[in-house]
């Protein structure tokens, strides 16, 4: 049987114990499939040619073995570092954290013209902006793309909204407005300031309507190559109104409802379709009590280990398994 060699992308200077990408390739690495895993991060110096000034055709590589687990002194990924072509690899798994600009997709995208690469450059720049959400009017709140103060203003005069900025992610740049009231944040100011405060900037927001259920938790849901792996609900922190665990939420176990697998069954055809296998998708309660689609994340999605550890099931060997039943398909 033929076996394949992985590299995996990724920037360690933003791992936690947390961060789901050590159990995954550990666990990549002994599949029957596999000859070899490496990883090369973003946060080692001598990667900068690679993914800061993107002028080279090899990269610095740390091999995965049984020992391969987090630190916070980034030890497995900085220590028995190897100069490696990018032409050894058989496939690539694209495990950056967001923003990913369109000029390093392309790049990663020219870099490794051979192999197949996952989640693909192409259809995480199209998924990465809010925008994306616009595809499937009939599973997401009422929303509109505001560019211009007039498109907000006609929006907000409906019923109170959220602006989320197309391509900022974990909460951030999120705004809420209710009338004549706008937060920022905890940041509260007049619609007439924040109005004055942007100016002549151009604007890119995706304005959706606020969910008066939203304390009810945002569930995210991981799939893989299809397959609902689990989900779990983050809560917001007290006083607030945004559930990421990066602006103070927390997460709990979930089941995944039937309103929620329709929204996959619906959406995974289109991903499928730009080269999308691993993402996570973010459900909110509607005013009618009905789960109902608020985000789509296609670049290193995580919550599988923590998932696998509430609902005690192997889903972190049973991932593996899905990306190499995938990659070898295709």
């Amino acid at each position: 049987m033929r076996k394949y060699k992985l590299l995996v992308l990724t920037d360690h200077t933003n791992h936690s114990a947390e961060n789901s990408l050590y159990p995954l390739v550990k666990s990549m690495r002994v599949h029957s499939l596999c000859e070899q895993v490496d990883v090369a991060s973003r946060g080692n110096e001598e990667n900068d040619h690679f993914f800061i000034k993107n002028m080279t055709n090899q990269i610095w590589v740390t091999e995965v073995d049984e020992n391969f687990n987090f630190s916070t002194e980034g030890d497995a990924l900085k220590d028995g570092l190897r100069k490696e072509s990018v032409s050894y690899y058989d496939f690539v798994w694209l495990r950056m954290p967001p923003p990913l600009s369109k000029q390093f997709l392309r790049y990663i995208k020219k870099a490794f013209f051979r192999q197949l690469i996952i989640n693909d450059p192409d259809g995480i720049h199209l998924t990465g902006s809010k925008e994306f959400l616009i595809n499937f009017p009939e599973l997401c709140p009422p929303m509109k793309i505001c560019k211009t103060m007039e498109d907000v203003i006609e929006f907000k005069d409906k019923f109170p909204i959220v602006l989320k900025p197309f391509r900022e992610y974990g909460g951030k740049g999120i705004i809420s407005i209710d009338g004549n009231k706008v937060w920022e944040g905890k940041t509260e100011m007049s619609f007439e300031d924040f109005k004055n405060k942007v100016g002549n900037k151009k604007l890119e927001y995706l304005a959706v309507s606020f969910l008066k259920n939203v304390s009810k938790g945002d569930k995210r849901i991981v799939v893989i190559n299809g397959k609902i792996m689990g989900a779990s609900l983050r809560l917001p922190a007290k006083d607030s109104w945004i559930c990421n665990v990066s602006m103070g939420g927390s997460s709990n176990q979930a089941e995944v409802d039937e309103d929620e697998a329709r929204i996959i069954e619906r959406i995974n055809p289109t991903l499928s379709k730009i080269g999308i296998v691993m993402y996570g998708v973010d459900t909110l309660v509607n005013d009618n009590g009905k789960r109902i689609l608020s985000e789509i994340n296609t670049t290193s999605i995580g919550g599988l280990p923590q998932i696998s550890r509430m609902t005690g099931k192997p889903l972190v060997e049973e991932a593996a398994d899905l990306i190499w039943e995938y990659l070898i398909k295709k």
